[in-house]
């Protein structure tokens, strides 16, 4: 909490009858200037003193007087509006970012608490489609939001590495695998391998009862099945690694599907001993019907297990190992019903801790062009319908390198900005839609340097890193902060204090949009600010006190792209 935030609370406490708490929670920041830096909505008072909020408000708008920090206390309608003293706020949130640095927007909330986040989890023997990409940068968003609050986070990758489908690519290979082109082209090898078998099962359907004895045999630990199963997921992860490594993300485990095989007789029994199970059509069944879902399926009746079993038994593994504060799936929308089955069982199987596992859903990846002529027109290269996730990532990257010859061919590490800036701007496009929405990807869009978008936000680093290369002082002695008394140095340093409340914003809701929306907004209030006054200029203590608002607003964007995941180039 903010030292004006505090003070508005100690203000109204003694004049509202609401606990320290509900006062921190109601206090609000109005969306327009003109509404002050702070609100205090009346509503929730109505009720108990029986009047309507605007005549609250006007009430109590003249029974309390301005603090220290605060400069002036007005109503508008049904809420009480504070102005806090422009010199004062500049003074707290510069003085702050200077001390706190990289770890400025944070807090210690997180503190003896463990998140674990479940993300990207592709399929092995596959190549790894744009599909993917959400999960993978939403959930590695989320997860340095948190480490910025102070949890202990873990990185899952629930690698889909079992199921009928293995036996589908173990009866494909040995039918008409090439060990030769196994070893050059692994993962395109064996995808090709996986679209030939649908392709010859449309004509001859035994293929797919053949496909499910060879799983059987993978789950009865065959050796055969098992040594070929073992060498595509090693092809699988080593390549993945690789996509990741472009993208800048790690792991802590990539305990897949499989890991769990081990776990899930223990937990159908489990099942069976609480009373939850049945047996419908020969197989393995929880009846949901009363909670107004469909039967969850444990076990089919060639004895396989399904997602949902390996999912139940997987969340009870997590809460045994990481006995976590929270667990989110990072998963797309089409798999909503899958959860509510399962966190269903899971407490009717008297987990308390159900409450705490949270399906952090997300929409699909469109391009401009309608998605079928987008995969024939954007892409170089296709394996059957998928869109390779390189091929977008290549592609900006391309495209970034093109633009910047043509706006700074002199520029000193080309191929590394364009890279970053290319990478950076894809990201981008994914987190700034908020996230239950789909993706319309606009390839003008994503790489405009003018735009909203990750390239603006980024040269916009670089122009502030550009006007402290040329200051060349020490920052942050001797600042007369009355000096900064213009609406828009007011707006940016305001902005400035707003971070850490946008970062919790982010958290609570799972919405890495949020960070995307902030950090526009202010490129936007401080490039304004740049094209109106001149910086650096023969007044040293005006020029003193604004270099430190760009030190503090290029440490804030530096920040916020690092937690969505971004890098951060100092020249452009």
């Amino acid at each position: 909490m903010n030292k004006f935030i505090k003070e508005i609370i100690d203000i109204l406490k003694e004049k509202v009858d609401l606990s320290l708490e509900e006062l921190e929670r109601t206090i609000e920041v109005p969306p327009e200037e003109k509404l002050g830096d702070y609100a205090f909505p009346c509503f929730i008072l109505s009720k108990k003193l029986k009047k309507p909020p605007d005549k609250i408000a006007s009430e109590l708008s003249g029974q309390i007087k301005p603090k220290e920090l605060i400069e002036k206390i007005y109503s508008i309608g049904p809420y009480v509006n504070f102005k806090v003293d422009g010199s004062k706020l500049a003074q707290e949130v510069l003085s702050q970012i200077c001390k706190q640095k990289e770890s400025y927007g944070g807090d210690e909330s997180g503190k003896g608490k463990t998140m674990v986040i479940e993300f990207s989890s592709p399929n092995i023997a596959k190549p790894f489609g744009v599909g993917h990409l959400r999960s993978t940068v939403i959930g590695n968003a989320l997860y340095n939001l948190y480490k910025h609050l102070g949890y202990k986070c873990i990185r899952l990758n629930h690698l889909g590495d079992w199921g009928t489908q293995f036996g589908t690519l173990i009866v494909a290979f040995k039918k008409w695998g090439d060990e030769k082109k196994l070893k050059s082209d692994p993962i395109n090898t064996l995808y090709d391998l996986y679209v030939k078998f649908h392709h010859e099962s449309e004509r001859n359907p035994d293929l797919e009862d053949e496909a499910r004895v060879w799983f059987k045999k993978l789950e009865q630990k065959d050796k055969e099945t098992t040594v070929l199963w073992k060498r595509f997921k090693e092809y699988s992860i080593k390549e993945f690694q690789r996509i990741y490594q472009i993208l800048g993300i790690e792991f802590d485990s990539f305990a897949g599907e499989s890991f769990y095989d081990q776990f899930i007789d223990s937990t159908i029994e489990k099942i069976k001993k609480a009373g939850l199970t049945q047996i419908s059509q020969e197989a393995l069944i929880v009846d949901l019907e009363e909670y107004d879902l469909p039967a969850c399926l444990l076990r089919k009746k060639d004895g396989a297990t399904l997602y949902a079993t390996r999912d139940i038994t997987a969340a009870i593994y997590r809460y045994n190992t990481y006995h976590f504060h929270k667990l989110l799936y990072v998963v797309g929308s089409a798999q909503k019903l899958h959860f509510q089955q399962v966190f269903k069982v899971l407490e009717l199987l008297g987990c308390p801790w159900t409450k705490d596992l949270v399906h952090v859903d997300f929409g699909w990846i469109l391009f401009k062009e309608k998605v079928t002529s987008a995969r024939r027109k954007v892409m170089s290269t296709r394996r059957g319908s998928i869109v390779l996730l390189e091929d977008v990532l290549n592609r900006s990257v391309d495209l970034a390198l093109k633009i910047i010859q043509e706006k700074n061919p002199e520029l000193e590490d080309r191929e590394k900005v364009a890279f970053d800036v290319g990478i950076g701007a894809v990201i981008f496009a994914d987190l700034s839609t908020r996230r239950q929405k789909d993706v319309n990807f606009d390839w003008e869009e994503v790489l405009n340097f003018e735009g909203q978008s990750g390239p603006y936000i980024q040269y916009t680093h670089a122009r502030l890193c550009s006007l402290m290369r040329k200051y060349d002082k020490p920052m942050g002695k001797d600042i007369d902060y009355d000096l900064l008394k213009s609406e828009d140095e007011y707006s940016i340093a305001k902005s400035l204090l707003d971070f850490p409340r946008q970062i919790r914003l982010a958290a609570e809701s799972y919405e890495p949009s949020v960070i995307c929306s902030y950090l526009l907004e202010l490129c936007f209030i401080f490039n304004r600010y740049y094209q109106k006054e001149r910086i650096i200029t023969s007044d040293e203590a005006s020029t003193r006190a604004r270099m430190l608002l760009v030190k503090g607003t290029q440490t804030v964007v530096k920040n916020g792209l690092a937690i969505l995941g971004i890098k951060a180039p100092e020249k452009m």
